[in-house]
Protein backbone atom coordinates (compact mmCIF):
# COMPACT_ATOMS: atom_id res chain seq x y z
CA UNK A 1 0.00 0.00 0.00
CA UNK A 2 1.25 2.99 -1.09
CA UNK A 3 0.51 5.35 1.78
CA UNK A 4 1.61 8.63 0.01
CA UNK A 5 0.57 8.35 -3.09
CA UNK A 6 -3.38 6.90 -1.43
CA UNK A 7 -3.65 10.48 0.56
CA UNK A 8 -2.36 13.04 -2.38
CA UNK A 9 -4.82 11.27 -4.52
CA UNK A 10 -7.74 11.29 -1.98
CA UNK A 11 -6.68 14.99 -1.15
CA UNK A 12 -7.08 15.79 -4.76
CA UNK A 13 -3.42 17.60 -5.20
CA UNK A 14 -2.90 18.70 -8.43
CA UNK A 15 -0.25 20.93 -9.64
CA UNK A 16 0.14 23.50 -12.47
CA UNK A 17 2.76 25.43 -14.21
CA UNK A 18 2.77 28.63 -13.04
CA UNK A 19 5.32 32.09 -14.53
CA UNK A 20 9.10 30.88 -15.48
CA UNK A 21 11.28 33.46 -14.45
CA UNK A 22 14.20 34.51 -17.01
CA UNK A 23 16.28 37.26 -15.62
CA UNK A 24 19.63 39.45 -16.09
CA UNK A 25 20.86 42.23 -13.48
CA UNK A 26 19.14 44.55 -11.29
CA UNK A 27 16.05 42.38 -10.65
CA UNK A 28 13.13 41.57 -7.80
CA UNK A 29 9.82 40.17 -8.11
CA UNK A 30 7.24 40.25 -5.34
CA UNK A 31 4.92 37.65 -4.79
CA UNK A 32 1.86 37.55 -2.65
CA UNK A 33 -1.33 36.73 -4.92
CA UNK A 34 -0.53 33.14 -6.42
CA UNK A 35 -3.06 30.21 -6.09
CA UNK A 36 -2.17 27.41 -3.88
CA UNK A 37 1.73 26.31 -2.91
CA UNK A 38 4.25 27.51 -4.64
CA UNK A 39 7.36 25.65 -5.80
CA UNK A 40 10.43 27.60 -7.26
CA UNK A 41 13.15 25.60 -9.09
CA UNK A 42 15.94 27.56 -9.94
CA UNK A 43 16.98 25.76 -13.52
CA UNK A 44 19.76 28.11 -13.90
CA UNK A 45 22.14 30.99 -11.97
CA UNK A 46 21.31 31.82 -8.64
CA UNK A 47 18.68 34.23 -6.59
CA UNK A 48 17.53 35.55 -3.17
CA UNK A 49 14.31 34.74 -1.53
CA UNK A 50 13.29 37.19 1.04
CA UNK A 51 10.04 36.35 3.55
CA UNK A 52 8.89 38.47 6.23
CA UNK A 53 10.57 37.44 9.71
CA UNK A 54 13.21 35.38 7.98
CA UNK A 55 16.75 35.79 7.00
CA UNK A 56 16.99 36.20 3.27
CA UNK A 57 18.30 32.72 2.03
CA UNK A 58 20.11 31.99 -1.18
CA UNK A 59 19.03 29.62 -3.79
CA UNK A 60 21.89 28.23 -6.25
CA UNK A 61 21.08 26.35 -9.56
CA UNK A 62 19.34 22.59 -8.91
CA UNK A 63 17.65 24.59 -5.39
CA UNK A 64 13.93 23.51 -5.10
CA UNK A 65 11.70 25.44 -2.36
CA UNK A 66 8.14 24.85 -1.65
CA UNK A 67 6.14 27.56 0.22
CA UNK A 68 2.55 27.58 1.73
CA UNK A 69 -0.22 29.22 0.15
CA UNK A 70 -0.29 32.92 0.16
CA UNK A 71 3.10 33.44 1.61
CA UNK A 72 4.08 36.73 0.53
CA UNK A 73 7.85 36.75 -0.66
CA UNK A 74 10.40 38.49 -3.44
CA UNK A 75 12.77 36.29 -5.46
CA UNK A 76 15.35 38.74 -6.57
CA UNK A 77 18.94 38.77 -7.90
CA UNK A 78 20.14 40.78 -4.28
CA UNK A 79 18.22 40.93 -0.58
CA UNK A 80 16.72 44.62 -0.46
CA UNK A 81 16.36 44.98 -4.59
CA UNK A 82 12.95 47.18 -5.65
CA UNK A 83 11.31 45.23 -7.67
CA UNK A 84 10.64 47.17 -10.68
CA UNK A 85 7.41 48.02 -13.06
CA UNK A 86 6.11 45.42 -14.53
CA UNK A 87 3.63 44.61 -17.05
CA UNK A 88 1.01 43.28 -14.78
CA UNK A 89 -1.00 42.38 -17.24
CA UNK A 90 1.42 40.38 -18.74
CA UNK A 91 2.72 38.45 -15.49
CA UNK A 92 -0.62 37.37 -14.90
CA UNK A 93 -1.10 36.14 -18.06
CA UNK A 94 2.22 34.31 -18.25
CA UNK A 95 1.23 32.80 -14.41
CA UNK A 96 -1.69 31.42 -16.16
CA UNK A 97 0.16 29.97 -18.75
CA UNK A 98 3.11 29.28 -17.85
CA UNK A 99 5.12 31.90 -20.12
CA UNK A 100 7.73 33.60 -19.14
CA UNK A 101 8.66 37.23 -17.69
CA UNK A 102 11.44 38.56 -17.98
CA UNK A 103 13.18 40.78 -15.53
CA UNK A 104 16.04 42.84 -14.99
CA UNK A 105 19.07 43.72 -17.60
CA UNK A 106 20.12 41.53 -20.16
CA UNK A 107 21.76 38.94 -20.66
CA UNK A 108 19.41 36.39 -18.67
CA UNK A 109 21.63 34.80 -16.08
CA UNK A 110 18.83 33.34 -14.15
CA UNK A 111 15.81 30.84 -14.73
CA UNK A 112 13.44 29.71 -12.19
CA UNK A 113 10.62 27.50 -12.89
CA UNK A 114 7.25 27.93 -10.45
CA UNK A 115 4.48 25.50 -10.29
CA UNK A 116 1.78 25.77 -8.36
CA UNK A 117 0.18 22.89 -6.19
CA UNK A 118 -3.72 22.65 -4.90
CA UNK A 119 -5.54 20.29 -2.52
CA UNK A 120 -8.94 19.59 -1.65
CA UNK A 121 -10.05 21.62 1.26
CA UNK A 122 -12.94 19.25 2.09
CA UNK A 123 -10.25 16.41 3.00
CA UNK A 124 -8.59 17.10 6.51
CA UNK A 125 -5.84 13.92 5.69
CA UNK A 126 -3.10 16.49 4.01
CA UNK A 127 0.34 16.39 3.15
CA UNK A 128 1.08 19.92 1.72
CA UNK A 129 -0.70 21.84 5.13
CA UNK A 130 1.62 19.64 7.47
CA UNK A 131 4.69 20.81 5.90
CA UNK A 132 6.88 23.48 7.47
CA UNK A 133 6.33 27.33 6.40
CA UNK A 134 9.68 27.05 4.15
CA UNK A 135 10.59 23.66 2.84
CA UNK A 136 14.13 24.01 1.11
CA UNK A 137 15.99 21.13 -0.87
CA UNK A 138 19.60 22.47 -1.76
CA UNK A 139 20.95 21.08 -5.11
CA UNK A 140 23.53 18.75 -2.96
CA UNK A 141 20.32 16.82 -1.85
CA UNK A 142 17.81 17.31 -4.60
CA UNK A 143 20.36 16.70 -7.56
CA UNK A 144 19.50 13.57 -8.25
CA UNK A 145 15.92 13.83 -7.51
CA UNK A 146 15.16 16.98 -10.09
CA UNK A 147 17.82 17.17 -12.70
CA UNK A 148 16.19 14.65 -15.38
CA UNK A 149 12.40 16.17 -14.00
CA UNK A 150 13.34 19.65 -15.12
CA UNK A 151 15.04 19.00 -17.63
CA UNK A 152 12.29 17.31 -19.23
CA UNK A 153 10.16 20.53 -18.13
CA UNK A 154 12.27 22.68 -19.92
CA UNK A 155 12.53 20.55 -23.48
CA UNK A 156 8.68 20.10 -23.64
CA UNK A 157 8.36 24.04 -22.48
CA UNK A 158 11.21 24.90 -25.31
CA UNK A 159 9.32 22.63 -27.48
CA UNK A 160 5.91 21.71 -27.49
CA UNK A 161 4.92 18.86 -29.28
CA UNK A 162 1.77 16.55 -29.61
CA UNK A 163 0.12 15.78 -25.98
CA UNK A 164 2.86 18.12 -24.19
CA UNK A 165 -0.48 19.84 -21.50
CA UNK A 166 0.04 15.81 -20.25
CA UNK A 167 3.42 15.85 -20.26
CA UNK A 168 4.01 18.88 -17.95
CA UNK A 169 1.09 17.85 -15.76
CA UNK A 170 2.48 14.28 -14.60
CA UNK A 171 6.23 16.58 -14.66
CA UNK A 172 4.36 18.68 -12.36
CA UNK A 173 3.30 15.83 -10.18
CA UNK A 174 6.62 14.20 -9.87
CA UNK A 175 8.33 17.34 -8.87
CA UNK A 176 6.28 17.35 -5.87
CA UNK A 177 7.25 13.79 -4.86
CA UNK A 178 10.29 14.55 -5.55
CA UNK A 179 10.79 17.25 -3.04
CA UNK A 180 9.04 15.21 -0.97
CA UNK A 181 11.24 12.36 -0.98
CA UNK A 182 14.35 14.47 -0.67
CA UNK A 183 12.60 16.45 2.21
CA UNK A 184 11.58 13.79 4.23
CA UNK A 185 15.18 11.54 4.69
CA UNK A 186 16.82 14.53 6.00
CA UNK A 187 14.18 15.92 8.30
CA UNK A 188 12.92 12.87 10.38
CA UNK A 189 12.91 15.16 13.77
CA UNK A 190 10.21 17.73 11.55
CA UNK A 191 7.65 15.09 10.80
CA UNK A 192 6.83 13.59 14.34
CA UNK A 193 3.20 14.39 15.47
CA UNK A 194 1.44 14.88 11.70
CA UNK A 195 0.83 12.64 9.05
CA UNK A 196 4.17 12.23 7.49
CA UNK A 197 5.33 11.01 11.25
CA UNK A 198 4.20 7.19 10.49
CA UNK A 199 7.17 7.39 8.05
CA UNK A 200 9.72 7.18 10.78
CA UNK A 201 7.59 4.44 12.52
CA UNK A 202 6.84 0.70 10.67
CA UNK A 203 4.19 -0.36 13.37
CA UNK A 204 2.14 3.16 13.20
CA UNK A 205 2.88 2.55 8.76
CA UNK A 206 1.37 -0.60 9.03
CA UNK A 207 -1.06 0.14 10.71
CA UNK A 208 -2.17 2.47 8.83
CA UNK A 209 -1.82 0.67 5.62
CA UNK A 210 -4.23 -1.64 7.05
CA UNK A 211 -7.06 1.08 7.80
CA UNK A 212 -6.24 2.28 4.06
CA UNK A 213 -6.48 -1.08 2.29
CA UNK A 214 -10.29 -1.85 4.08
CA UNK A 215 -11.62 1.35 5.81
CA UNK A 216 -14.76 -0.17 6.23
CA UNK A 217 -13.59 -3.03 8.53
CA UNK A 218 -14.24 -2.36 11.97
CA UNK A 219 -11.72 -1.46 12.83
CA UNK A 220 -10.71 -1.22 16.84
CA UNK A 221 -7.45 -0.52 18.03
CA UNK A 222 -7.21 -3.77 20.01
CA UNK A 223 -8.10 -5.27 16.09
CA UNK A 224 -5.52 -3.15 14.55
CA UNK A 225 -2.67 -4.09 16.65
CA UNK A 226 -3.36 -7.77 16.42
CA UNK A 227 -3.45 -8.07 12.51
CA UNK A 228 0.20 -6.45 12.55
CA UNK A 229 1.51 -8.59 15.54
CA UNK A 230 1.92 -5.93 18.66
CA UNK A 231 0.26 -5.43 21.96
CA UNK A 232 -2.82 -3.14 22.34
CA UNK A 233 -0.75 -0.88 24.41
CA UNK A 234 2.48 -0.35 21.93
CA UNK A 235 -0.24 0.99 19.14
CA UNK A 236 -1.95 3.38 21.60
CA UNK A 237 1.02 4.45 22.80
CA UNK A 238 3.23 4.89 19.22
CA UNK A 239 0.69 5.72 17.20
CA UNK A 240 -0.46 9.58 18.79
CA UNK A 241 3.32 9.96 18.85
CA UNK A 242 4.32 9.14 15.20
CA UNK A 243 0.90 11.28 13.80
CA UNK A 244 -0.90 12.49 16.73
CA UNK A 245 -3.96 11.31 16.47
CA UNK A 246 -5.63 8.03 18.16
CA UNK A 247 -6.09 5.35 15.77
CA UNK A 248 -10.19 5.40 16.58
CA UNK A 249 -9.67 9.26 15.29
CA UNK A 250 -7.64 8.69 12.54
CA UNK A 251 -9.87 6.07 11.32
CA UNK A 252 -13.30 8.52 11.76
CA UNK A 253 -11.49 11.18 9.99
CA UNK A 254 -10.00 9.01 7.19
CA UNK A 255 -13.70 7.42 6.51
CA UNK A 256 -14.97 10.77 6.27
CA UNK A 257 -12.38 12.33 3.46
CA UNK A 258 -13.68 9.23 1.59
CA UNK A 259 -17.42 9.67 2.29
CA UNK A 260 -17.01 13.96 1.64
CA UNK A 261 -15.43 13.31 -1.98
CA UNK A 262 -17.68 10.32 -2.57
CA UNK A 263 -21.13 12.64 -1.31
CA UNK A 264 -19.15 15.44 -4.00
CA UNK A 265 -18.37 13.61 -6.86
CA UNK A 266 -20.73 10.49 -7.47
CA UNK A 267 -23.75 9.83 -7.61
CA UNK A 268 -24.15 7.20 -5.12
CA UNK A 269 -26.99 6.95 -2.39
CA UNK A 270 -25.81 8.01 0.96
CA UNK A 271 -26.87 4.79 1.98
CA UNK A 272 -23.80 2.85 -0.55
CA UNK A 273 -21.32 5.54 0.92
CA UNK A 274 -21.88 5.12 4.57
CA UNK A 275 -21.58 1.68 4.34
CA UNK A 276 -18.51 1.39 1.93
CA UNK A 277 -16.85 3.77 4.54
CA UNK A 278 -17.92 1.08 7.14
CA UNK A 279 -21.30 2.49 8.74
CA UNK A 280 -24.32 -0.18 8.51
CA UNK A 281 -26.49 2.62 10.55
CA UNK A 282 -27.04 5.64 8.22
CA UNK A 283 -28.00 7.95 10.80
CA UNK A 284 -24.71 6.99 12.71
CA UNK A 285 -23.23 7.95 9.66
CA UNK A 286 -24.90 11.29 9.59
CA UNK A 287 -24.32 11.91 12.91
CA UNK A 288 -20.25 11.33 12.53
CA UNK A 289 -19.99 13.26 9.19
CA UNK A 290 -22.45 16.13 10.87
CA UNK A 291 -19.49 16.31 13.49
CA UNK A 292 -16.63 16.31 11.30
CA UNK A 293 -18.07 18.19 8.29
CA UNK A 294 -20.92 20.85 10.14
CA UNK A 295 -23.63 19.31 7.77
CA UNK A 296 -25.75 16.39 7.26
CA UNK A 297 -24.66 14.37 4.29
CA UNK A 298 -27.47 15.66 2.21
CA UNK A 299 -26.74 18.89 2.96
CA UNK A 300 -23.00 18.36 2.13
CA UNK A 301 -23.56 16.78 -1.39
CA UNK A 302 -26.34 19.77 -2.28
CA UNK A 303 -23.86 22.76 -1.07
CA UNK A 304 -20.69 21.30 -2.39
CA UNK A 305 -22.01 20.90 -5.75
CA UNK A 306 -24.23 24.03 -6.20
CA UNK A 307 -20.53 25.42 -5.40
CA UNK A 308 -18.63 23.78 -7.77
CA UNK A 309 -17.46 25.78 -11.06
CA UNK A 310 -19.28 24.55 -14.12
CA UNK A 311 -17.56 22.46 -16.01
Amino acid sequence: MDLLADVLLVSGVRGTLGTRIEAGESWAMVLDDYPGAAMHAVTAGSAWLTVAGREPRELAAGDVILLPPGTRHVLGDAPGTEAGACDQAAAARARETGGVVRLGSPPVRTRIVTIHYHCDPAVRTQVLTRLPDLVHVGAEVGAACFDDAVRLLGRELAHPQIATTAVLNSLVDIMLIQLLRAWLATRPVEQRGTWLGMLGDPIVRQALERIHQDPARPWTTATLASTIAVSRATLSRRFPAAIGQSPAAYLTQWRMDLAAVRLRDTHESVEDIAAAVGYHSVPAFSRAFTRAHGQAPGRYRMDTRNRAPAR
